[in-house]
C-alpha cells in the first residue's frame, strides 16, 4: 500500500462535521478506500507477467564505465505502470543510465531496454545482486512486487587491471627496435646471435670489425648483431600478506600486476615467452604464454579476479614451481616486497637453487612515506619514533638488497608509478647485454 489511501482518507476526513453520526462517516470512509485499495492491486500487473533478461557488457577495465541493460517484455494484456530497481554490489559503481529512474511504464504487449551505468572501484568479478520490480495498480493504492532470486536475470561483470603503464609501451618498443638493430647499428654482446655484415660507418666499434671479409671485400666490413629470440620470462607474483599494504593509493598488488603486464606485452613483441605465477601459500593462478598473440589477454583476465591472502609467501613453493616448470635458463621476475623478515627468513635460504639456473629480478614497490620520514625533521616527540623507525626500514631494505646482490640477483626498488616502466627497462638491458 502506498501513502494514496492515507492522502484520501485525510481528506475525507475534512467532511466529518458534515455527517450527523461521525463514527458512521469514519467507518464509511475506510471501507471505501479499503475497496478501492483491493480493487487497484487486483488491476495491477503481475510481477510475474514481466519477462526480464540482461545485455551488455562482460568486461570492462577498472576506471571506466560499461553498461548493463535490463530488458522488460510486458507480456499481459495492460499497461504496466511500475518501479524498477536494479542493484549491484557496491564496488561496481552503478547507477541508473536512463531519464526518470526508476519510473517506467510499458504498453501491453511491448518491450522496453532500462540501461545501467556500472563504474567499478575494485578489480574483480561483480554480479548483479537484486532486480526489483514494483507494480502500481490505476489509482497508485497498492502495487504488487517481486525481488531477488529466481527473478533477477544473472550477470556479472569481471573488472580487469586498469593497466595505465601501456603509455609507456611505445617508447620502450622504440628501445626495443634500437636493440635489435633496425634503426641502429646493432650491439656486440655476450650471447647474442650474429645477423648480418654490412660497411662500417663513423661511430661503429671497431671491435666488430671483420677483418677477413673486409680483406676479401676491400672495404671495411664490420658484423652486426642482434639479441637472442625466444628467450623465456617468467613473472611471479606474490600475494602473500605484503601484497595486501596500500602504497599511496595504490595496492601493492595492482601495482606489481600492471608491471607484469607491461613486461609480458613487450616480451612478447620481442619474441620472448612469458609465463606467468601468482603464489602465496599455494599456486593461484598460473598462465603459460603458448601463444604471443593470445598470452597478453589472457593474463589480463586471470589476474583480474585476484586478491592477496592474509598469509606468509612459500618462496620453498616458489622456487620448486620455477624449477619444475622451467629447465631452461630464464630471467625470473619475482614481485614482492623487499621486507626482511619475509625475504629473510622466506627466500634467501632458496635463493641459491634459483639463481643457479635462472637470472632473478626482484622488483618491489618503494614506500615513499619511509622517504618522506627519513628526510624531514622531526618537529615532536613522536615525530622523531617515526621517524627512527623509517630510517631502521630503510636500513633493513638494504641489507635485503645487499643480500640479494650478493647472490647475483637484480633489484628494482621504485615507486608504484615508476615500478612497470623500470621493470621493462631492466629487462630491456638484461637482453641488450645477453644475460636472459
Amino acid at each position: 500500500m502506498t501513502w494514496r489511501p492515507a492522502a484520501l482518507l485525510g481528506a475525507g476526513a475534512l467532511t466529518l462535521p458534515l455527517w450527523s453520526a461521525p463514527w458512521l462517516g469514519v467507518l464509511v470512509m475506510t471501507g471505501v478506500v479499503l475497496a478501492l485499495t483491493v480493487v487497484d492491486r487486483a488491476l495491477a500487473v503481475p510481477p510475474s507477467a514481466v519477462a526480464a533478461s540482461r545485455q551488455g557488457a562482460r568486461t570492462v577495465r577498472l576506471g571506466e564505465t560499461a553498461t548493463v541493460s535490463v530488458r522488460l517484455h510486458n507480456t499481459s494484456s495492460r499497461p504496466l505502470h511500475a518501479l524498477v530497481r536494479d542493484a549491484w554490489v557496491p564496488s561496481a559503481g552503478a547507477r541508473p543510465g536512463f531519464p526518470g529512474a526508476p519510473r517506467v511504464r510499458i504498453p501491453a504487449g511491448a518491450r522496453v531496454v532500462l540501461p545501467t551505468l556500472l563504474t567499478p572501484t575494485r578489480r574483480g568479478d561483480r554480479p548483479a545482486v537484486r532486480l526489483t520490480l514494483r507494480s502500481y495498480g490505476p489509482l497508485g493504492f497498492a502495487f504488487r512486487q517481486r525481488s531477488g532470486q529466481p527473478d533477477t536475470p544473472p550477470w556479472t561483470l569481471r573488472v580487469l587491471p586498469r593497466f595505465e603503464s601501456r603509455r609507456h609501451l611505445p617508447e620502450k618498443l622504440a628501445r626495443l627496435r634500437v636493440i635489435d638493430g633496425t634503426q641502429v647499428a646493432r650491439g656486440r654482446g655476450q650471447g647474442t646471435e650474429f645477423d648480418t655484415l654490412r660497411e662500417y660507418v663513423v661511430g661503429d666499434d671497431v671491435r666488430s670489425v671483420d677483418w677477413r671479409a673486409s680483406a676479401r671485400r676491400a672495404d671495411v666490413l664490420v658484423r652486426t648483431w642482434r639479441p637472442e629470440r625466444d628467450r623465456r620470462v617468467v613473472c611471479v607474483l606474490d600475494t602473500g600478506r605484503t601484497a595486501a599494504v596500500r602504497v599511496g593509493d595504490v595496492p601493492r598488488l595492482d601495482a606489481a600486476i600492471e608491471a607484469a603486464l607491461l613486461l609480458a606485452a613487450l616480451a612478447g613483441r620481442a619474441g620472448d615467452r612469458v609465463d606467468l605465477l601468482a603464489v602465496d601459500n599455494a599456486v593461484r593462478v598460473a598462465v603459460t604464454g603458448a601463444s604471443q598473440s593470445s598470452a597478453l589477454p589472457r593474463m589480463v583476465n586471470a589476474l583480474a579476479p585476484l586478491q592477496p591472502n592474509l598469509v606468509e609467501t612459500d618462496f620453498e613453493l616458489v622456487a620448486g614451481e620455477i624449477l619444475r616448470r622451467e629447465r631452461r635458463r630464464c630471467l625470473v621476475v619475482l614481485l614482492t616486497a623487499l621486507e626482511a623478515g619475509a625475504l629473510g627468513e622466506g627466500l634467501l635460504p632458496v635463493l641459491p637453487r634459483l639463481a643457479a639456473r635462472h637470472q632473478v629480478l626482484v622488483a618491489a614497490v618503494h614506500d615513499p612515506v619511509l622517504t618522506e620520514l627519513s628526510t624531514r625533521p622531526p618537529d615532536r616527540v613522536q615525530d622523531a619514533y617515526a621517524t627512527a623507525a623509517a630510517w631502521r626500514a630503510l636500513a633493513d631494505r638494504d641489507r635485503v638488497r645487499v643480500a640479494l646482490h650478493r647472490h647475483g640477483v637484480t633489484v628494482v626498488d621504485a615507486p608504484a608509478d615508476r615500478l612497470a616502466p623500470m621493470v621493462s627497462d631492466t629487462y630491456l638491458r638484461l637482453k641488450a647485454l645477453g644475460r636472459l
